[in-house]
């Protein structure tokens, strides 16, 4: 029984690593949600390509290990 725990423990780390990346991902597009809102300016070219790279951010990267970040303008 001890050993089927351990292994869906280990089969379910690529799932625990994608979920604390959009986590991650997440929070750091909720940070810039005001440069957006309808009610203040138009975003930038560069704050729009960083919200882009935000969200583009699981195409390539699986885990928080693996992942680089866009610079944030």
């Amino acid at each position: 029984a001890r050993q089927a725990e351990i292994k869906a423990w280990t089969d379910g780390q690529a799932d625990r690593d994608i979920a604390a990346l959009r986590t991650e991902r997440n929070k750091r597009l909720a940070e810039t949600d005001h440069w957006v809102l309808s009610d203040t300016a138009d975003a930038t070219s560069a704050q729009t390509t960083y919200r882009q790279a935000l969200r583009d951010i699981t195409d390539n990267a699986t885990s928080l290990d693996d992942v680089s970040w866009p610079e944030k303008p």
